[in-house]
């Protein structure tokens, strides 16, 4: 239950203190509660030089519908420290919660210095949040000796503990990348089917399959309310950028995989797409704009690494072959397939050859490697990955190779696994040194608890000679980008069935600068 009162001041405060307002204008609430409201916790995004955005969300019942707040504007105030007492306060002020935005608050902080941590927290009327930390990026241009970064993504609910955001939120990272699967749409299944029979699930979505804007913020919320992902949120900024399970599995542009008339899919990819931005630091520049919001953008720290965040799914074509995994499927191809759409291939062409930093990181959502997955038992080409579009894939590949663009490091997600691997125009075919290399983060939670080798392990690596490790526990990456190294660690749980899982470093591949060439460490 949440009481509320109205103040003169609270109402001013909606309006920055500086409007008149009228005696039937809009009220703003400023709550008491009887539950802390900041139960999904606190996160910071989008780092840049003077400051970065902080967000959270008031939800003292987050699974209710409407998360226990009610439908009025409140006020949030903010604070900006430069140590984790508050001591010395540096950027303060006040926010509005609006129900039309679920209660989420994201203030874009500015005036901050570049390169160096800062805290901060919120209050609703007496109550406080947790603290959280994020650091600046480097002036664009300026002398950076390191930068070092973790990579997560797929964590579904019903199929492990969120230990490795836990073991993440111990790293002290400059900032984490987010690829997606940061939620999954389906049902609640209280037992799966594996390989070994049925088994219990972990934990089990509430709920039906989600679809409204109710049903995601919801789904949001169940996800958020675990302790070890608010750890993992609350200690580093994150970029965070949605694959397919944000909205439905496997879709692409205005297609589900389901059959679904696209205006009626672009209804629910709207919802999804608000309860996305409303979970998320994003910035105003990404404020969804009926069915889509601007998800593709850049990262700048110092004169050492640029990344480059893509999307993936809002402007590409349809699958080839309904999305199955095929060997022999014509439309893989199809010479008007896109993975990027127009502008956002010519916005990351552009940026490649204009990047004057050391390294140039593409942070994305499906494989880049053609893998060859033919071996017995495998299933062909996986045309959900880059390999199911040959031509921009193709396209992308030859622009770095011919324009010489050196250090380019592609990170994924979606895969279930971890790989590194060398990035050729055709791996069946490789000629000369790789292009690029790819790092590929396995699941934080998504496959259950996984094994160190599966029994196709050996098969599978001797079709593949651009894979040089692959791994299927969960777990996370660090990377570290020096000016003459770029280092990849791959950390994984022996378990993720309970939260008693055991962290280890279990594979490092190193890339010297200007050899595109994957080391083991």
């Amino acid at each position: 239950m949440t009481r509320l009162a109205l103040s003169r001041r609270s109402m001013l405060a909606a309006f920055g203190g500086g409007l008149a307002l009228s005696p039937t204008g809009p009220a703003l609430a400023q709550a008491v509660f009887d539950v802390n409201p900041f139960r999904l916790g606190v996160t910071a995004g989008d780092p840049l030089p003077d400051g970065f955005v902080i967000w959270t969300r008031l939800a003292p019942d987050p699974l209710a519908y409407g998360s226990g707040m009610p439908k009025a504007p409140v006020a949030v105030k903010w604070e900006v420290a430069a140590d984790r007492g508050f001591n010395t306060v540096v950027r303060s002020g006040e926010a509005i919660a609006r129900p039309e935005l679920g209660h989420s608050v994201h203030v874009e902080v500015e005036g901050l210095e570049p390169a160096r941590p800062y805290f901060y927290r919120f209050q609703c009327g007496t109550e406080r949040s947790g603290v959280g930390r994020a650091k600046t990026a480097p002036l664009a241009g300026a002398s950076v000796s390191a930068v070092r970064f973790g990579v997560a993504g797929c964590q579904d609910y019903e199929q492990g503990y969120y230990t490795a955001h836990r073991k993440m939120a111990d790293e002290e990272l400059d900032f984490i990348f987010c690829y997606g699967d940061y939620i999954y749409e389906g049902r609640g299944n209280p037992i799966y089917q594996s390989g070994a029979g049925p088994q219990d699930n972990t934990r089990v979505h509430l709920g039906g399959e989600v679809y409204s804007l109710d049903d995601y913020r919801r789904r949001y919320s169940q996800y958020t309310m675990d302790a070890d992902l608010q750890a993992s949120r609350a200690s580093a900024a994150w970029f965070c950028t949605y694959d397919d399970h944000e909205v439905d599995n496997n879709w692409v542009g205005d297609i589900d995989q389901d059959d679904t008339p696209p205006e009626v899919f672009l209804l629910r990819r709207a919802a999804a797409m608000q309860a996305f931005y409303e979970f998320m630091p994003m910035r105003k520049s990404a404020f969804p704009r009926g069915a889509g919001m601007q998800a593709y953008r850049r990262a700048q720290y110092g004169d050492l690494l640029d990344v480059a965040f893509l999307d993936t799914r809002q402007y590409r074509t349809d699958q080839p072959c309904s999305g199955r995994f095929n060997a022999a499927c014509p439309g893989i191809e199809a010479t008007t397939a896109q993975v990027l759409g127009d502008a956002q291939e010519a916005w990351l062409l552009t940026n490649l050859d204009r990047s004057k930093a050391r390294w140039k990181a593409l942070a994305q959502q499906v494989m880049m490697m053609d893998l060859n997955r033919n071996t017995p038992g495998g299933q062909g080409v996986n045309t959900d990955s880059w390999a199911g579009y040959r031509v921009p894939r193709n396209r992308l590949l030859s622009h770095i190779r011919d324009r010489r663009i050196d250090n380019v490091v592609v990170l994924t997600g979606d895969e279930h696994q971890n790989y590194a691997g060398g990035l050729w125009l055709d791996s069946s075919q490789p000629e000369g040194a790789a292009i690029a290399v790819e790092f590929v983060s396995t699941s934080i939670s998504s496959g259950g608890n996984g094994s160190d080798r599966g029994a196709d392990y050996d098969r599978f690596m001797a079709v593949n000679p651009q894979l040089k490790f692959r791994n299927s526990q969960r777990g996370y990456m660090v990377c570290e980008a020096t000016p003459t190294l770029w280092t990849t660690q791959f950390k994984v749980l022996d378990k993720v069935s309970d939260r008693s899982g055991v962290l280890t470093t279990r594979q490092i591949m190193v890339v010297e600068a200007g050899s595109n060439t994957l080391t083991p460490a």
